[in-house]
């Protein structure tokens, strides 16, 4: 075979690729890099960036109705969603100059637009050009599916890659699905003057997490009058009398009732789907089953030129995992470091108001797996700072081994996802409780909170014997 043209192939331009493509050429490898529709991915246009941005208006919103509680007097906005639309308009457009076909050119990169396919196992056509290279990297990212809901092809439903192209107001919003993306968007609607339903199959919302965890984020929710309708399935969707409600969702409970919400749009929150069809992975000799890419721990697929990274690799599906493999991938193909792999310590934050950000196994996960394990808890309401915010909800909690290694953390609380980050680096290092419990950390702060659950491992350590030993030995007169 002739040399090839490429060192890299990146396809797709969201957050893994960029950082593959970037990456690539600052190490000195010819790049090229495909995307079928705009640089930065659903990130950028659809996902990260928009919904953070409206979350912070409809929070800004929410407090100003409740400044009393900060011994303010408050004020009623009266949101004008086009105008919130706006600002995130604005906002992805600042950011978008970083992600531009310009400027990836000026890298060095070889930035082609257009829909392509592998023609072999060592070629990629797109754009009336074939493209040969020494390593391709598939970074398509993923889509929001669609579940099996009779008429609901029928009727105008919204999607995150839909959802900030609203300008009309939302009197109601029915909101299919009560994972993070549907809990995010339920909270910001009723702040920003929505009436908000949240209907699932499930018996609680945000079903990855404990219980416990999830119900202090449903509490808020339900408090902030985000009405919820879980434990049952949507039996059909139909269009309805615009005065009632242009859409209508026929429901069934478990107890095999029947009932109806009307309301005036749609939103569907349902889980995501990798974007692999029609790029030839049968002509690369990449393997595919179930619908997802088959690659092992190191990212590689069944054709050893061709690596995934970020959704379209079927694990978490984060711009920070993404841009993680891409870290790994570049290791593996350009530097030749065999070793890399991705790190199985993976944070994340649904961003609801408190936050909730979790990394490692859950308690009830670590109870699954059989594994021997300690939980320690300690709540907000006890930290100074959060007191002095009046944002005590919530706790965290510590998942231990028996010896006090850190195997897990959960944050319900405010800036839960900023606070997680000791813990990855915790538990990425093998490090225990008492390394949390030793750390100082200034006051007041919210992170705090991470070496008081810590030091509750430390107390129950010091049991009535051991502290009986103790003063003996030290000679100790206390009670």
């Amino acid at each position: 075979m002739a040399r090839p043209e490429f060192d890299l192939v990146v396809i797709g331009g969201g957050s893994g690729g960029l950082v593959v493509a970037a990456g690539g050429a600052a190490l000195g490898a010819k790049v090229a890099l495909v995307e079928r529709r705009k640089l930065g991915g659903d990130c950028l246009w659809s996902g990260c960036v928009p919904s953070k941005t409206l979350i912070k208006s409809a929070r800004i919103a929410h407090q100003m109705r409740h400044a009393d509680r900060w011994a303010l007097a408050p004020a009623n906005p009266q949101p004008d969603l086009a105008r919130v639309m706006e600002r995130v308009a604005r906002v992805i457009a600042g950011i978008e100059p970083s992600d531009s076909p310009a400027r990836f050119r000026g890298l060095g990169v070889d930035v082609i637009l257009g829909s392509g396919r592998f023609v072999s196992p060592e070629a990629f056509a797109v754009a009336g050009r074939t493209l040969t290279a020494r390593n391709f990297v598939v970074a398509t990212g993923s889509r929001p599916t669609l579940p099996p809901i009779a008429g609901l092809a029928d009727v105008p439903y919204l999607t995150n890659e839909t959802l900030f192209d609203l300008r009309e107001p939302v009197p109601h919003l029915v909101v299919i699905g009560a994972g993070p993306i549907g809990c995010e968007m339920a909270q910001a609607f009723r702040r920003l003057g929505s009436e908000v339903t949240v209907v699932d199959l499930g018996p609680q919302i945000l079903p990855r997490e404990d219980p416990d965890v999830a119900a202090v984020v449903h509490a808020r929710l339900v408090a902030e009058g985000v009405r919820f309708h879980l434990g049952i399935g949507v039996g059909g969707v139909a269009t309805g009398n615009p005065a009632a409600g242009r859409i209508r969702l026929t429901v069934r409970g478990a107890d095999g009732s029947v009932s109806e919400i009307a309301a005036s749009h749609l939103l569907v929150a349902a889980g995501r789907a990798p974007n692999i069809e029609g790029l030839g992975l049968d002509a690369a000799g990449v393997a595919v089953e179930n619908g997802r890419i088959v690659v092992d721990e190191t990212l590689s697929t069944s054709n050893p030129r061709v690596q995934v990274v970020g959704d379209a690799a079927g694990g978490h599906q984060f711009t920070h995992v993404a841009e993680h493999h891409a870290g790994v991938v570049l290791r593996r193909t350009l530097l030749h470091f065999g070793w890399a792999r991705p790190s199985a310590v993976v944070p994340w934050c649904t961003y609801t108001d408190p936050e909730l950000a979790r990394v490692g196994p859950s308690q009830a996960e670590a109870r699954q797996r059989g594994l021997d394990h300690r939980v320690y808890r300690f709540a907000f309401d006890e930290i100074d700072r959060a007191r002095a915010e009046d944002e005590s909800e919530g706790f965290a909690k510590l998942v231990t081994d028996p010896r006090g290694r850190l195997l897990g953390a959960a944050i319900v609380g405010a800036h839960a996802g900023e606070l997680i980050a000791e813990c990855v680096l915790a538990i990425g290092h093998g490090m225990k409780a008492a390394d949390l419990s030793a750390s100082i950390h200034t006051y007041p702060t919210l992170a705090q909170i991470n070496r008081r659950a810590a030091d509750q491992r430390q107390k129950q350590a010091l049991t009535p014997s051991s502290k009986a030993w103790l003063k003996r030995l030290f000679r100790l007169r206390g009670a």
